[in-house]
């Protein structure tokens, strides 16, 4: 028996990033700006409530807490955009999740390694009708990828998807396309 290692040809690789990616959901986007704006309110909250040293001090405090806002504004804005251009692919053999803004991050993650599928919603989440779908990998300590945005029927169809791959039976098959 012997060992053979061909050298492959670059150009002649698939390119993942040419596939075409599914949109998350439109309601990701203004769920993630109530959570950003949520968060940044109470940071002005407490900045507004923070006792001031010195009375030079508190008379900054309305004006130090109204820019927190603005800044949260700003990021919930941001994070608006950047929710709007998130996609995911789910292939044959492998999972694609691409998300950012300034910064694009896109991960595939193959379907060979997964272990573990899982799907969590947070109150917010659920009230929009979304769900994360949580991946791990073998070796992995955390989630290897987590897709956010997707409709909770859409998810659970990805996940028993995933899960049929892993365990080597045949896929379900998806009767219809939701365009949430």
């Amino acid at each position: 028996m012997s060992f053979h290692n061909e050298a492959l040809d670059p150009a002649a690789l698939p390119r993942w990033e040419r596939v075409a990616l599914t949109p998350v959901s439109r309601r990701l986007a203004p769920c993630h700006a109530l959570s950003v704006i949520g968060r940044w309110a109470l940071v002005a909250g407490l900045v507004w409530l923070f006792p001031a040293p010195a009375e030079e001090l508190a008379r900054w405090k309305p004006a130090a807490a109204g820019g927190v806002l603005l800044l949260g504004l700003f990021l919930a804005g941001l994070g608006w955009v950047e929710a709007r251009r998130r996609g995911y692919a789910l292939r044959e053999h492998d999972l694609i999740y691409r998300r950012g803004l300034l910064v694009q991050r896109s991960r595939v993650l193959p379907v060979a390694r997964l272990q573990h599928v899982e799907t969590l919603s947070n109150p917010l989440e659920r009230g929009f009708g979304l769900v994360r779908l949580v991946c791990f990998t073998a070796g992995g300590r955390g989630a290897d990828l987590v897709l956010e945005g997707l409709p909770a029927e859409r998810a659970e169809a990805v996940k028993q998807h995933l899960l049929a791959r892993v365990s080597g039976t045949p896929a379900p098959r998806e009767d219809g396309d939701d365009a949430a």
